[in-house]
């Protein structure tokens, strides 16, 4: 099976005001895939925390390198991929990759974990040797 493609693709300099162009374009590309009119804060909301945890990151870490969005509409879920080039930017702190447990997080960074997993339907936050990427999601209504 092919790899899912996205059907808008951001990458942006990890400035705070790109957070609001982010989340406009996210709720733009929701709201005409089908996500319902009750969800899209949710997602607004989801997209932004996700959005300004890696801008925050790569300001600390990496400010040269851009955050990068994908946001894919087709089938039965809107996806959200929130993608930050931080090495080593592991929320769990286990120096491992992989999956993180929301239940284990805690502290000042990772209550954008909580937040993030609050709002979207579907959470997974996998830490790679090159960052971390957040993937959302949410049903797509049906007809």
């Amino acid at each position: 099976m092919a790899p899912e493609t996205a059907t808008v693709e951001l990458a942006f300099s990890p400035l705070p005001a790109h957070v609001r162009t982010a989340r406009l374009i996210a709720t733009a590309v929701a709201r005409r895939g089908g996500i319902e009119e009750t969800l899209l804060d949710e997602v607004r909301l989801a997209v932004g925390e996700a959005c300004s945890r890696a801008v925050e990151a790569h300001r600390q870490q990496c400010p040269e390198e851009p955050v990068r969005v994908e946001l894919r509409d087709g089938g039965d879920r809107f996806v959200v991929v929130v993608t930050d080039r931080v090495p080593d930017d592991d929320p769990t702190r286990n120096g491992g990759t992989g999956p993180v447990d929301l239940a284990e997080l805690n502290g000042e960074l990772n209550l954008g974990f909580a937040v993030i997993a609050g709002l979207a339907d579907d959470v997974d936050i996998a830490s790679t040797p090159s960052g971390v990427e957040i993937t959302m999601s949410w049903p797509v209504k049906k007809d």
